[in-house]
């Protein structure tokens, strides 16, 4: 029944554990996952910034996202190819991350979205939103929240 699925990562202690047990339940269930990584756009400059300092930090915020998202899913694949679990990773720059991952999910056929929450309870989510919260009222795929 869940063949395909999706794990966003972000490089947190709590990224880590949702690899670990991602994994486990797709070695169970004999499915491959997806590790998706959701980096930030760069901001827009400040009123008075030179165009060409800015072009300069807009590339170097660019090889410093690609450089974490690609060694964030070089890690998350080793893990999983070593007990045998199909793998392929994907990122994209975004400040929609929620958006980012239900697109994703939606284009790749995933059976499961796998991710993880702080549970920072209703002040935190006022303070700093809740991704995991609001993939769950967009997306129309099962999603599995680990905490």
């Amino acid at each position: 029944m869940y063949k395909n699925l999706l794990v966003p990562v972000d490089g947190t202690e709590l990224a880590e554990k949702a690899m670990e047990q991602s994994i486990d339940l797709a070695r169970q269930l004999g499915a491959a996952i997806v590790g998706f990584v959701v980096e930030p756009d760069m901001p827009l400059p400040n009123v008075g910034t030179q165009p060409s300092a800015y072009q300069r930090q807009r590339e170097q915020h660019e090889v410093a996202t690609d450089t974490h998202a690609h060694a964030l899913l070089t890690r998350f694949g080793e893990k999983a190819r070593e007990v045998g679990v199909g793998f392929s990773g994907r990122h994209t720059r975004s400040d929609r991350v929620d958006q980012a991952i239900v697109e994703l999910a939606n284009e790749l056929n995933c059976d499961m979205i796998v991710m993880t929450t702080h549970g920072r309870g209703a002040f935190g989510e006022l303070l700093f939103g809740s991704h995991t919260k609001n993939v769950l009222s967009k997306s129309k795929i099962p999603l599995l929240v680990l905490h």
